[in-house]
């Protein structure tokens, strides 16, 4: 699959470095795509965090790929059968 805007994914926050906050999976959306993003994963992600939103630009670096949803990763939904 390929990452385009308006595409969810899944974000893994970092958590924090007391422990206090765990790393946790949130739902997110593409916002940008830049044209090195096929190879590299990168993209602009709004991530959707129950205290609000959260944006990623790829002009800051954006978000990179991790199938294995790493901290402050995305990857994409788990494939739910109905």
């Amino acid at each position: 699959m390929r990452p385009s805007v308006g595409r969810q994914v899944h974000y893994v926050s970092r958590g924090s470095a007391d422990g206090v906050f765990p790393k946790a999976c949130r739902a997110a959306t593409v916002t940008e795509v830049g044209p090195e993003s096929l190879a590299s994963g990168v993209v602009g992600l709004c991530v959707i965090n129950p205290t609000g939103l959260f944006f990623h630009s790829i002009k800051d670096g954006g978000v990179g790929y991790d199938s294995k949803g790493g901290p402050g990763t995305w990857h994409w939904p788990d494939r739910v059968e109905g």
